[in-house]
This record gives structure tokens, sequence and C-alpha cells, in this order.
């Protein structure tokens, strides 16, 4: 482990100009990439090795980093993701029996470039002020480069807006998982930037976990007789993947249960037809508090997203698609953004954040018994299948007829599966839902300062008050 107090200098510049002069934190060189902040205080080897943050260098709000070290057992994929890592303190010693090696020794093993010694409070109220931002971290010999080159290379770096990274983190190859419960059936997960966490949860639900790379057609996944379909969590911008948006609506044009987090959630909702925007600082951390509108609970969730639904808010909507009727399950009470969607007329719900929060809180783990359920009441009804079909699927019937003669089927069908979890919910936190109506709460602390339209939700701008932390 390198000394912390003898390592070299490093500067971190963002598009507008700013520099904040540290000291080098990992690899040395040069990286690129949209700089954001993380309001964990905890689960940093998850964050760092989640992939939805592939192209961002990340900014740790809480100060001391690096305490526990890295270990072999929680990473979340195959290796760090993150562009860059920006951190106040980092630990000079690690102090875990679980350690295997330290964070600066992981960050170099990865060739991440990091920056330490910083005021990254400053760096955090500075892009809650201005949004997020290209900028780059210089470190070694790339420190002294002049500043007007630094600036150059940050400004020349793509953007976020626009951008798919899917290609990037996906698996090339399918991978499959066995059940570790009583067997469903098989789930075809399209792996857009999946967390192990996540394949672990689906398992221990009774499927067998097919991940798939996320250039695989429709039938592709028919090939493998899925019971559902899951679209994972990822990194990129939502406008950018029209492809994986098409395969979903093959999807729910075949009538499968379908489930969407994070990413996958932004997708769902480009499915059935609406728009999504980026969000001036986005949702990163493990405090963000959700309502649940159809129980009025309150769940504390994990998120990774800079990018929102556009959808409406305070009534139940006609998919533009010709899905049937959806509403907005969930909300972010900190900003009115939307956190999830259920279809009335189909088997499908998605939400914005991470149920699988392997680093905790664990608030919304019941939706994935939420899935199951609908899984299996889906399959009580499914129609007798085609023996003359090259796979045998399904009779299913096509969105707009389902909207008139199937809809009231497949609502009920997710209804009851909602009613049988929450029968078997074990804590009030695990009984919230997703459910019906229900109207949109007023932003907490009186929204002072407003970056989005408020009618899709808006990111406030928090006062001086907020604590570090809760950045």
């Amino acid at each position: 482990m390198t000394s912390l107090f003898q390592s070299d200098p490093a500067v971190l510049v963002l598009e507008d100009g700013t520099r904040h002069v540290g000291r080098a934190y990992g690899a040395r060189g040069t990286t690129l990439g949209e700089v954001v902040f993380a309001t964990g205080m905890t689960g940093y080897q998850e964050t760092l090795t989640d992939p939805s943050y592939a192209g961002q260098i990340v900014l740790q709000t809480a100060p001391h980093i690096g305490n526990t070290g890295m270990n072999h057992e929680d990473p979340e994929s195959r290796r760090i993701w993150v562009s860059g890592y920006i951190v106040r303190d980092p630990s000079r010693i690690v102090s875990n029996w679980r350690a295997d090696e330290s964070l600066d020794d992981a960050l170099v093993g990865d060739g991440v470039v990091g920056i330490s010694g910083i005021d990254t409070r400053a760096v955090t109220r500075h892009i809650r002020s201005a949004g997020s931002m290209r900028g780059g971290v210089f470190s070694g010999d790339a420190a002294s480069l002049d500043e007007e080159e630094q600036l150059r290379l940050v400004r020349e770096a793509p953007q976020m807006a626009g951008l798919n990274l899917s290609a990037e983190v996906s698996v090339a190859a399918a991978e499959v998982t066995p059940a570790t419960a009583e067997r469903i059936g098989n789930l075809a997960v399209l792996d857009l930037g999946v967390k192990q966490s996540t394949i672990d949860n689906l398992a221990a639900r009774g499927f067998d976990v097919h991940v798939l790379p996320q250039n695989v057609t429709i039938d592709d996944i028919r090939a493998i007789d899925p019971v559902a379909v899951f679209y994972s969590n990822g990194p990129g911008d939502p406008a950018a993947s029209d492809d994986h948006v098409e395969l979903l609506r093959g999807v729910l044009d075949d009538g499968l249960p379908f489930f969407g987090i994070c990413f996958g959630n932004q997708l769902l909702g480009r499915a059935l037809g609406y728009g999504t925007y980026k969000l001036p600082f986005g949702h990163r951390g493990i405090n963000q508090p959700v309502l649940d509108r159809s129980t009025g609970r309150v769940e504390i969730t994990a998120h990774n997203h800079g990018f929102a639904v556009d959808a409406p808010l305070d009534v139940v909507s006609e998919s533009p698609n010709g899905y049937g009727r959806v509403e907005v399950s969930h909300v972010d009470l900190n900003d009115n953004v939307v956190e999830g969607l259920r279809a009335l007329d189909i088997p499908a719900f998605s939400v914005q954040y991470h149920p699988e929060a392997a680093a905790g809180p664990h608030d919304a783990n019941y939706l994935f018994d939420r899935f199951k359920d609908m899984v299996v009441a889906s399959l009580a009804e499914r129609p007798t299948r085609d023996e003359t079909s090259p796979q045998g699927s399904a009779r299913f019937v096509s969105p707009a007829a389902r909207s008139t003669t199937g809809g009231e089927s497949a609502a009920r069908s997710t209804t009851e599966a909602d009613d049988d979890s929450r029968a078997r919910s074990d804590s009030p936190s695990r009984e919230a839902g997703i459910g019906s109506g229900g109207s949109a709460p007023e932003a907490r602390g009186g929204m002072p300062r407003e970056t989005a339209n408020p009618e899709r939700g808006t990111q406030r701008i928090p006062d001086d008050t907020d604590t570090e932390e809760n950045a």
C-alpha cells in the first residue's frame, strides 16, 4: 500500500474550468468521465464493482473511505467499473478480518485512477448547483500537463447523454445460475450491467437465471422457454438503447411477465411509450426515501441513476404504445422523481432503485418475492401451449386485444400476487408494494429551488443545513 503522505500529486479538472489539487490515489495516469457523487457511508466495494457506474468518476461524500479494505466475497461483478475515484481521507491502514487487500491496491490492480485529499464537500455542492459534468483526474506525470491541455481533454470527452455503454458491461455469452429454491422455471435476464446480488436473489426465488448478452434477439429469448424476463440495472442513456426497447416490446407482446430495475425501469417506460430525461445530478447512494403510493409506506432505498422516466404522476394513464393502463407506483420524496411503474393490464412492473442492495438497506428486497408471485400467478393462467409451434410457445393475446379482453385477468393476477406477498411480509417495511393510485407528495423541505420540470419530478438543491452524508 502506497504511503498517503508520499504519493504523487494529482488534480481534478471539471469541464467548467474548476480545479482541485490533491494526491494521487490508486493507479497513476489520466481518466475522463462524468463526475458524480455517491452518498453512501458504507458499501464502497459494492459501489466500485457496480457496472452501472461505468463511464463515471465517482466522488464519495463520506470522508473516510477504505477502512475495511477489499475482499473477494462482496464484489458485485468481475471488476471495478468506475472510471475514476475521488475521496477525501483514504484510510492509512486496513482494519477488517475479511479484507484480502487494501482499496488502494485494488484500484491499482484494475487500473483505476483516483485522487484524494481534496475538499469533497465543496465539489459535491458545486455539482448540486451546476449539475453533473464531465471531468478528469490527472496524476503522476499527467498532473504536470498544461492546464489548458487538461481542460481540452476533459471537454473533448463524450457526454453521458446519448451514450450507450451496454456492450461494455454485458457478458459475451450466456451464463446460467441454477435455482437455489423450489424451481419455477427459466428466467431470461438481459445483462445491461447486472449485479451478482441480483442474480443471487432471483435464484433464491426458484428461477434458473439465464444471464444473456445485451445483443440477444427475441428469438434467442424464446429459445430458452422463459417463464419471465428481467432487465437489469446498467449505465448509459436509455434514449440511446432503442434496440433494447424494441426487444422489450417483443417480450410484452408475447405476454411474458416482466420486472425491471434501474435502467430496466427506464427501458420499460420507453417501451410503454413514455419519455426519459436526464436529472441535474442524479440519485446515488443508499439513503433515498421512496414512497409506495398504494400503501403510504416509505422505503429507504439504494439508488444509482442519472436519468428518469417522464410519466404522469397523479393519474392512471394509457400507454402511448397500446399496452393498456399504467400508473406511477413509487416516487422519490426528495424531488418527486418517478421511482416505479406498474402496468395494470399486462404483467409488468419496474422500480428505479435497487431492491438487491447488497450493502443495504434491504427495505425493498420483498420486490423479488412480488415478482415471483406474479410469475406463479401468470403461469397458473397461461393459455394451453401450441404444440405446433417451434418452442411450444403459448398463444398470447396481442396488446390491443389484451387491453379489452385479457387486461382484467392480467391485472387481477398481479394484484393477487401483491396480496400474497404482503401476507407473507415479516415487517412493515417489507409490506410496501406496487399498487394503484395516490397523489404525489409535496417534496420535503419545501423544494426551495427546482432544476427540472415539476410535472415530471424535480431535483431540489438542499440548503446549508444538509449534512455531508445526505448531500
